[in-house]
């Protein structure tokens, strides 16, 4: 039997009819509210935004002096049978050799209101002059305040007799890929000009040890270089850099550096000049699934020190082949994430560093050091013993032998430097599969100096009786350190 929908004796529907009722606009509402929140995410216009920072936004023009030819030069060819043909057209025209001006176009944006301008430093690199033409068309000339190679940024100065419209700089972290984001600048010469995309990926890394880039496919042109990349705040997440294209035209892939990176090392400009990145110094690789089960390590993660040369982290007493695996409080995954962190640290700071080193961790106090300083230094040589006398031996498919003078010369080795020289490698090995290759010095096994085959040995055996199935070595080449772990499961 159905059941039957009850009423009350004056007519009036009963409490099912009821709950069907408030269902139907309980559904309404949630609709209603579903709908409000897709306009709210993806706004019908982006016409008031851009209204609101496009007075921030500047057209950048530089001028360079460039030398003229004194020849047809970069038309043809040296020798090419129309070299005098084209020299008799330079001559006739009388500029083969003069100097001659070269213009670049760029974007940037105001950044306060007495006048500091943020752009790309390839967009004003060399410039003899650089003008900044403003939204509502005039024109100032402006000054280098400071430059940043390694993050491709420049910051300029101009004098104005008014407070200057400016954007604020949001924070790069908090964007998430597929949020909306609105690039300004002058492509290709054409004006201000406003595209729209979304953030296409984060955390992007193209060249430099300091990268962190924003993929966005919102178009970006020659001409947006050093123009910001904006998100739906009015808020400064990116300078947009570089694109991938196969024709030099935006494709949808662009490259924005993310404004946390950026407004650090603004801040070091406007303040020196110049910047000033904490340094540690050591030499450091990623720690491979096999390099960890070299050393003992539960994961690959960390950044392994293949060289300590003079500097903070020496003074400290870190060695080569220990593991960093925090910085400062924070876990290090990879090279490239310590790189970053040390280089964000402030010069002179006390930082705790805890390494992973022969089966424990250790906590190392360093106080470091400044990057641009130590750039700039030469390092000094190392120390060291004289090589034993040379033996030579077949092991783990090397050929190896201490170096002789002969081999000292050939090969560049320092007196200092002790170790085996890679005489040949088979070809068929796992040595070779891992790029070792003759010529090669092994300074280091199982985290220990080896100055002897025998050192070599003893380190082969120690490890298998430890249950290893790999053995950790410290490859040098042209005097560049590495870490490489081979199979002695067979040796």
């Amino acid at each position: 039997m159905q059941p039957k929908a009850l009423t009350y004796p004056n007519g009036q529907a009963g409490p099912i009819t009821h709950l069907r009722l408030i269902g139907l606009t309980v559904l309404t509402m949630i609709l209603v509210l579903a709908q409000v929140a897709m306009a709210q995410a993806k706004p019908e216009s982006l016409a008031p935004l851009a209204e609101k920072i496009s007075p921030a936004v500047v057209n950048i023009t530089t001028t360079t002096l460039v030398e003229g030819r004194t020849g047809p030069q970069g038309i043809v060819p040296k020798g090419s049978p129309f070299e005098d043909f084209f020299k008799e057209f330079q001559d006739r025209n009388q500029d083969g050799d003069r100097p001659r001006r070269s213009s670049a176009l760029g974007s940037g944006f105001v950044i306060s209101e007495d006048g500091y301008v943020v752009t790309n430093n390839h967009v004003i690199d060399g410039a003899d002059e650089i003008r900044i033409e403003f939204f509502d068309g005039e024109e100032m000339e402006a000054e280098v305040v400071g430059t940043d190679p390694n993050t491709d940024i420049a910051l300029l100065k101009v004098k104005a007799d008014k407070p200057l419209a400016f954007v604020p700089f949001g924070d790069s972290d908090t964007a998430r890929v597929g949020d909306y984001v609105m690039a300004m600048g002058n492509p290709l010469g054409q004006g201000f000009s406003v595209s729209a995309g979304i953030v296409s990926a984060r955390n992007r890394a193209l060249s430099g040890t300091y990268d962190d880039y924003i993929q966005t496919d919102a178009a970006i042109n020659r001409g947006n270089s050093g123009g910001p990349l904006f998100n739906m705040e009015g808020e400064v997440i990116g300078v947009n850099t570089a694109i991938l294209s196969p024709n030099g035209g935006s494709i949808g892939i662009g490259f924005s550096m993310a404004s946390n990176v950026v407004s650090k090392v603004v801040d070091q400009l406007r303040e020196y000049g110049e910047t000033r990145r904490g340094w540690l110094g050591v030499r450091i690789q990623d720690v491979t699934e096999d390099v960890a089960e070299a050393i003992g390590m539960a994961k690959s993660e960390g950044a392994l020190i293949t060289d300590v040369p003079d500097g903070p982290a020496k003074e400290a007493g870190l060695l080569s082949g220990d593991v960093i695996v925090s910085f400062d409080g924070k876990d290090v995954k990879d090279t490239r994430g310590l790189v970053k962190q040390v280089g964000n640290t402030a010069v002179g700071k006390s930082v705790r560093v805890v390494v992973f080193r022969k089966g424990a961790t250790k906590t190392v106090l360093v106080t470091l050091g400044r990057r641009e300083e130590a750039e700039r230094a030469v390092p000094a040589a190392m120390e060291g013993e004289q090589a034993p006398a040379p033996s030579k031996k077949e092991m783990l498919g090397l050929t190896l032998m201490p170096p002789t003078a002969e081999m000292r010369d050939e090969l560049g080795i320092s007196d200092g430097s002790d170790g085996l020289v890679v005489v040949d490698v088979d070809e068929a090995s796992e040595a070779y599969e891992k790029g070792l290759r003759a010529g090669d010095l092994i300074t280091e096994a199982g985290q220990q100096k080896v100055t002897s085959v025998a050192d070599l040995e003893d380190r082969v055996n120690e490890a298998q009786e430890a249950g290893r199935k790999s053995l950790l070595l410290l490859i040098r080449r042209a005097g560049e350190p590495r870490f490489v772990a081979l199979n002695i499961e067979a040796n």
